[in-house]
């Protein structure tokens, strides 16, 4: 197995964030799905899920997990929402999985100075009923794919990346 961590979680858990704060101080790259489909497709995500529809968003995170496997090693990946369905992810990686309430995840959001602009870029959320009803599907997909559970809530970035090192090893 290569020495990725792969993160995995809810859209706006803070997934980017703890992939980027571990890669600056542990000798890891941090790469994140979605952009790597942004990259492959020339434009941003919002655009292919109105343009193209989820299903074909959901063939690149197929095809954007297949090249992970066979060219990434030592990074912290962080994914889109619903890449943790994809069928090689252990061959990827440890999959961590990034756990907070829905409530929680939202107001985090809503807080931030960028906020409006955190919503834009991911059309999952525009609809927060349908969203609420969208994590309480996943979050026991998440659990169960995971290999290592840590929580977000109220904790210090520092910690959670201290302890996803220590529980991947």
């Amino acid at each position: 197995m290569s020495k990725n961590i792969i993160l995995i979680g809810f859209m706006g858990v803070g997934k980017g964030i703890v992939a980027r704060a571990i890669a600056k101080t542990n000798g890891f790259f941090s790469v994140d799905t979605d952009d790597l489909i942004e990259s492959f497709e020339n434009r941003k995500i919002k655009k292919i899920f109105k343009n193209d529809g989820e299903l074909y968003f959901r063939e690149l995170e197929e095809k954007c997990a297949l090249w992970l496997e066979k060219n990434v090693i030592n990074s912290i990946i962080s994914t889109g929402g619903g890449f943790y369905k994809q069928e090689n992810i252990h061959n990827i990686g440890k999959v961590v999985y990034l756990e907070s309430s829905f409530d929680k995840i939202i107001e985090i959001l809503k807080n931030a100075p960028n906020a409006e602009k955190k919503f834009k870029k991911r059309p999952l959320l525009s609809d927060l009923i349908e969203a609420r009803k969208l994590y309480e599907k996943r979050i026991k997909e998440y659990k169960k794919t995971a290999d290592i559970i840590v929580n977000m809530e109220d904790r210090d970035i520092d910690r959670i990346c201290k302890e996803i090192l220590e529980k991947a090893k």
